[in-house]
């Protein structure tokens, strides 16, 4: 009995044994799993790991720091991206694989076998590279597009353009020395220090050209005019540089370029740009780049120390060549409104409502966007900078209290949640205000009509009536009517414009606000192409196309986001408001051209007895005339005297009769 026991648990000793040595046996890596563990090890760049991963028998490498080297200098050279393997075979512990490494100039393929011992890469050189050898290196030429596309308006005239400038610069060996360093750099509206310094550089030979300011023709004629060529030295040479015909009048939607510096390239490596390239800085110019620019074609070789190829890796033609970028803008309009406004800080938008693109996107005051690809002096750049008036900002870009310009939308809502009757008197009241709860608040009206009806309220511009409205509309409709106006959401638009809000965040939501919103005041805040393009439903039948301003993308953005109904309520109230001879825009009417529009005057101050405070003048005008369609929206800054929205009333007249007669025509 004794001996079977001991036969049991000898038998069971030995197929636990079986059993661990088959365990363990099944722990270890497949040779497939060990070479795709090295490159995806590869993929993470961690070459460190990847050095450990080898039989230190077979790696001709001196060093892991000279195996790393290696690796950086070739993957990170060719901006290695989406490694991928394939294994196809393996014989005798030799694993065949096929590798695909994307890179700048399309994407390597190559095969390669690497034998796999316990675990370990017997290492070869064609792990690192196709056609490796010692001392090669990577080579790569890349071919870039000569000419930038232009940018177009709707009609094809020229608003930035590959054109003529003029080089102005020194050539050492001629100088009378520096004696000629300070006429030369009062010239050039620069310093001696900066004339020292870029002539004192490393590379500069006693014939060389050295650029020191690139200018216009007219300020190379001004200065031949001076004598310049007179002083030993120096020379002018004609250069290619981006050219704005339209200058300040389009240059906040336009941009500019500029030389590209030391962060460019390193942000754009190995995507062709070199010291001498542009890059797009702003506006169009920044946001279509790669298609102004067009796509540059290269190749990478495998060289020798003498820079003989030895093999060809990889070779990307040109996919995209430079393009031009036609704009919905009408540049005549935008010149028209530009004039009207440039010495005011104002924002003026033009659109097609029944298409959604942009005829015009001004911003006043502006700046002269040639004055940055030629070079700003230090002076120059303090003085835009240090401008009160503030020409670099984009004033389209911001957000406004929108004041009056809000009531329509107001009434929008209540048609819609039925909190309105359009033909109920609510009794004219010049100030107001809930209950007493509000103490010493009251809304207050300029305008008390009567009957107190929505058309009238709309034409003299109510205070106190869509205050009272905003109330009965209630907080939870009104703020989900402004979400589905998408007034909290980024604006789709080729170029960066602020969200729109209508409370503050984490904002305590009272009756009072809840009143001031309903006449554009409390915390609204709109941005004047959003405004614009809530206004274009009133002629849409209720819904609204996307804003754009390149050609091509015309679609819906916000669905039937109002009723047939309560859009045409709205309109024909909106053209009463031009119609009536007391009407609030009656002074824009037209005989031929029935037009519908809104004004708005929004206070901007600390509080209701503040008289310190500044006002915005707002003006909405649409056509209503399928065959004429245009909307315009302007905000001016400071109109608090001059007339308030009835000043942006009568600088709208001119563009729009440009607009109308060219239409007619």
């Amino acid at each position: 009995m004794k001996d079977k026991k001991k036969w049991i648990i000898g038998i069971s000793a030995c197929v636990l044994l079986m059993v661990s040595v088959f365990f363990v046996f099944n722990q270890g890596k497949s040779n497939e799993q060990v070479v795709t563990e090295y490159f995806e090890l590869l993929k993470k760049k961690d070459y460190k790991q990847m050095y450990q991963m080898l039989n230190s028998k077979t790696v001709y490498t001196p060093t892991q720091k000279y195996f790393v080297e290696k690796y950086k200098e070739f993957y990170e050279e060719i901006d290695a991206k989406n490694i991928q393997i394939k294994i196809l075979d393996e014989q005798d512990n030799v694993i065949e694989y096929l590798i695909y490494i994307d890179t700048l100039a399309g994407r390597i393929t190559y095969r390669n076998k690497v034998g796999v011992k316990n675990e370990q890469i017997q290492f070869n050189k064609e792990l690192i590279m196709d056609g490796y050898t010692d001392g090669c290196k990577i080579k790569i030429t890349t071919y870039n597009p000569e000419k930038r596309g232009r940018i177009l308006d709707r009609n094809g005239k020229v608003l930035a353009e590959d054109g003529k400038g003029y080089s102005v610069g020194l050539v050492k060996g001629k100088l009378n020395g520096e004696n000629d360093y300070g006429q030369i750099a009062q010239y050039l509206e620069t310093d001696v220090e900066t004339l020292q310094k870029k002539m004192s550089a490393s590379w500069i030979n006693d014939d060389s050209f050295v650029p020191i300011k690139t200018v216009s023709e007219a300020t190379k004629n001004d200065l031949i005019n001076k004598n310049i060529l007179g002083i030993n030295g120096v020379k002018i040479s004609t250069v290619s540089i981006r050219t704005y015909p339209y200058d300040k009048v389009a240059s906040h939607i336009v941009g500019y370029v500029q030389n590209v510096n030391a962060e460019d390239l390193k942000k754009h490596k190995n995507e062709g740009y070199n010291s001498t390239s542009v890059i797009g800085r702003s506006g169009i110019e920044a946001a279509y780049e790669e298609k102004l620019r067009g796509i540059t074609s290269g190749k990478i070789d495998l060289v020798d120390k003498n820079d003989k190829v030895i093999k060809e890796l990889c070779h990307k033609e040109v996919k995209m060549s430079p393009q031009d970028i036609t704009l919905t803008i009408d540049i005549d309009l935008q010149q028209s409104l530009y004039n009207e406004y440039q010495n005011d800080k104002s924002a003026s938008v033009a659109l097609n409502p029944k298409t959604g693109e942009v005829l015009a996107l001004v911003s006043t005051p502006s700046y002269s966007n040639n004055d940055f690809v030629l070079g700003l002096s230090t002076d120059k750049w303090n003085a835009l900078n240090n401008d009160v008036n503030q020409p670099l900002m984009s004033r389209y870009k911001q957000t406004y209290t929108p004041g009056s310009s809000m009531k329509p939308i107001t009434a929008a809502i209540g048609l819609e949640t039925k909190a309105i009757d359009p033909d109920k008197d609510l009794v004219a009241k010049d100030k107001w205000q809930k209950d007493s709860s509000w103490g010493n608040y009251y809304v207050t009206t300029l305008h008390a009509p009567s009957p107190n009806n929505l058309r009238n309220a709309i034409t003299y511009s109510d205070n106190v009536y869509f205050a009272r409205s905003a109330l009965n509309i209630g907080k939870d409709n009104l703020f989900k009517y402004y979400k589905n106006l998408k007034i909290v959401e980024k604006i789709p638009f080729e170029l960066a414009l602020n969200k729109s809000q209508y409370i503050n965040k984490n904002q305590k939501v009272s009756d009072q606000l809840i009143a001031d919103s309903g006449y554009g005041q409390g915390q609204i805040l709109m941005n004047p192409l959003q405004l614009a393009s809530i206004y274009s439903a009133f002629v849409n039948n209720g819904s609204i196309y996307q804003p754009h301003i390149v050609q091509g993308q015309t679609k819906t953005w916000i669905k039937n986001v109002f009723s047939k109904e309560t859009t045409k309520t709205i309109k024909e109230d909106l053209i009463n408001v031009i119609v009536d001879e007391n009407g609030t825009g009656h002074a824009i009417y037209h005989d031929h051209v029935i037009l519908a529009g809104k004004t708005g005057t929004a206070e901007i101050k600390q509080s209701q007895s503040d008289t310190t405070g500044t006002e915005l003048g707002w003006f909405t005008i649409m056509t209503t005339d399928e065959k004429q369609p245009i909307l315009m929206t302007t905000v001016v800054e400071d109109v608090k005297n001059r007339g308030g929205s009835g000043y942006v009333v009568e600088h709208t007249k001119a563009p729009l009769d440009l607009y109308l007669s060219q239409v007619s025509d």
